[in-house]
């Protein structure tokens, strides 16, 4: 079992129905392997075809977290929902890197936010927790790269330096971003009760089928959050 993330107490007020997989992977001395370079775009597809069942239903239920917690979520929604216009925009969303890509299209095929960190980049435990205002968040502001921080209040995921994902997950830090297979990677798949437990499941499986694809002989650590600690 995993010693992280650590999900503090105070969110269960906010969110009573969350749950999580946590995925660890460590892809040092791995070589370097490929995914299906039609993954993202099957993904988008799938959403204007109206897949998954749930997904209207589960984004509603993190924009009724969003406002518990004093975010306006039609103005920054969740990274899933986020993901759902842009597709929804313009047909498809553009690709970055063969690891965002991957889960990019699982976050659009499941309709839950995903997350992939560097983890080696990290100082301490992921923890997710509510903001006490004074964590540095880095980041871009019109192309400059700036600090800033989180609203007091909001559900912030941070390590001991500070702030690594604003409102839950709408917004990702630079410090701990993942641009590239390799070294140890980490990933969380964050869901709420309106989507089906089983089909978190698959969205955890389809994330390490294409992780081991992409790092082939990289070991893969994987946990369920469930608990509060």
């Amino acid at each position: 079992m995993l010693d992280f993330p650590v999900v503090d107490k105070e969110i269960a007020g906010i969110a009573p129905d969350f749950r999580a997989i946590s995925i660890l992977v460590d892809a040092n001395g791995t070589k370097k392997g490929r995914v299906d370079p039609n993954i993202l775009l099957s993904a988008c597809d799938y959403v204007c075809s109206g897949g998954p069942e749930w997904r209207d239903a589960h984004l509603a239920s993190w924009g009724d977290v969003y406002s518990r917690f004093g975010a306006k979520p039609n103005r920054t929604p969740c990274s899933a929902q986020a993901l759902k216009r842009r597709v929804e925009k313009d047909g498809c969303i553009p690709s970055i890197n063969p690891v965002v890509d991957l889960y990019n299209a699982v976050s659009l095929r499941f309709a839950v936010p995903v997350g992939g960190e560097n983890f080696d980049a990290y100082v301490g435990s992921p923890r997710l927790t509510v903001a006490d205002g004074t964590e540095p968040f880095d980041t871009f502001a019109n192309g400059d790269a700036i600090v800033e921080s989180p609203s007091k209040g909001e559900v912030i995921w941070r390590d001991d330096v500070g702030a690594t994902c604003r409102r839950w997950n709408w917004r990702q830090g630079t410090r701990t971003r993942l641009e590239t297979v390799g070294g140890r990677m980490w990933f969380i798949l964050e869901s709420l009760a309106t989507m089906p437990e089983e089909a978190l499941e698959e969205a955890g499986k389809m994330l390490v089928s294409g992780l081991i694809e992409l790092a082939p002989g990289c070991e893969v650590y994987k946990q369920k959050i469930s608990q509060w600690t």
